[in-house]
């Protein structure tokens, strides 16, 4: 990466370019131009928007973007690729194993069971028991009032006499 850095440094200053007019053409911070040119690859928040900001700075500086990202990307290919290709052949032989050994099956065959809070399985069972209770209390202690007051008024109707009762 330094030498990366360093040729977008030479180009610049072959240009005529300070770091601050490039930073304020390109509006981006001058630190993150000097550490562009330095090498610091950690003064970047992720190597994404490390990269979009040295295909612009390539292009701004008259260099073909594409040569520079490629440029970037072997960089980062080179620094990043620790595992060896005889491990990544071992793991992806393990991952195949592992394939084979789970039974294919379809979602709508699978049945999950969930496990039920037993505190609220009580409360869902005692809520219905009190209502239930509630019901037929009201409706017993109801009901004898209806049938006494129509057995009233059924009386009063054999004896001739039409009284209004109200409840």
């Amino acid at each position: 990466m330094k030498e990366l850095g360093e040729y977008l440094k030479e180009t610049r200053e072959n240009n005529g370019v300070s770091i601050e007019e490039a930073a304020d053409d390109l509006n981006i911070d001058s630190f993150l131009v000097e550490n562009l040119e330095e090498g610091n690859v950690r003064a970047f928040k992720d190597v994404l928007s490390m990269k979009e900001i040295i295909k612009e700075y390539a292009k701004y500086l008259g260099l073909n973007p594409e040569e520079v990202a490629d440029e970037f990307n072997d960089f980062l290919f080179e620094h990043t690729s620790k595992i060896s290709l005889s491990d990544i052949l071992e793991a992806e032989k393990n991952s195949n194993k592992k394939q084979e050994k789970k039974k294919v099956s379809s979602p709508y065959t699978i049945v999950k069971q969930k496990k039920i809070n037993k505190n609220v399985l009580y409360a869902v069972i005692g809520s219905i028991l009190f209502i239930t209770i509630t019901i037929l209390l009201v409706i017993n202690i109801i009901r004898p009032k209806e049938e006494k007051i129509t057995n009233e008024l059924l009386d009063k109707k054999a004896e001739g006499d039409y009284l209004e009762f109200t409840y």
